[in-house]
């Protein structure tokens, strides 16, 4: 009886610690942090809980467009961002295929009308210039806009007061290169355009705003306009 009395406490002895074991485990592994392997993409380490588990998700991809353009230009197409002036406070900017051309902060802008000469095929910046049209001497827009040459983008950003000098030769000149809103640019309007020149249709790149004090944004000047998008390269 003896024997048997010990086998049995034994037996009772073994089961106790072997389940105390398997618990200390259970409860090791619940709380376990688990380094993933560097090829699933991810740096840090998952909890894995008895009940539940969370896994890292990874950092969504960021797609860096030209110009911070909402999305990508297919091939062949060129990214273009026009801002125009905000009031006479904030210059204008005109950015061209990820080049920031006129901008407040390279100091290039003025009030009136920003004008960018690019190569329609190359994308290559052939010239740029801004024209006081409050103060200053037309002839000398009217001259730029003559020697603009078919092949030629033309991008515009009004800044301040586009209009008090506009005369007849300049809407004109403007209409031939796809304006459709040249004819009523006035004083202290807001304006962003995109032509070319002899373009046989209106430009599908213009936004304009009248300066009207019932709505302007600002005292005394219409707000802000942005023209963005994708105009297709000429190839010949």
């Amino acid at each position: 009886m003896r024997v048997s009395g010990l086998l049995r406490m034994g037996a009772v002895i073994f089961v106790l610690i072997t389940s105390w074991v398997f618990v200390w485990s259970y409860l090791s592994f619940s709380t376990k942090t688990v380094h993933l392997p560097r090829w699933l993409g991810v740096g840090t380490p998952a909890i894995v809980g008895c009940c539940h588990h969370t896994w890292p998700l990874p950092s969504p991809e960021v797609v860096k467009t030209k110009c911070n353009l909402s999305k990508p230009c297919p091939d062949n197409f060129f990214a273009f961002k026009i801002c125009s002036g905000a009031a006479n406070v904030v210059g204008p900017s005109i950015c061209f295929e990820d080049h920031m051309i006129m901008s407040p902060v390279k100091n290039n802008v003025g009030r009136g009308l920003n004008i960018v000469l690019v190569n329609g095929t190359t994308g290559v910046v052939l010239k740029q210039d801004h024209f006081d049209m409050y103060s200053g001497d037309a002839e000398l827009l009217v001259k730029f806009l003559k020697e603009i040459q078919e092949g030629m983008l033309v991008l515009v950003a009004s800044y301040d007061d586009p209009g008090t000098k506009m005369n007849e030769e300049i809407r004109k000149l403007f209409s031939k290169l796809g304006s459709s809103h040249a004819n009523q640019l006035g004083f202290r309007d807001s304006w962003v355009f995109l032509g070319a020149k002899d373009i046989k249709n209106q430009s599908p790149f213009e936004q304009f705003l009248k300066n009207n004090p019932d709505v302007n944004k600002y005292e005394g000047w219409p707000e802000l306009l942005e023209l963005e998008g994708c105009v297709p390269r000429k190839v010949f």
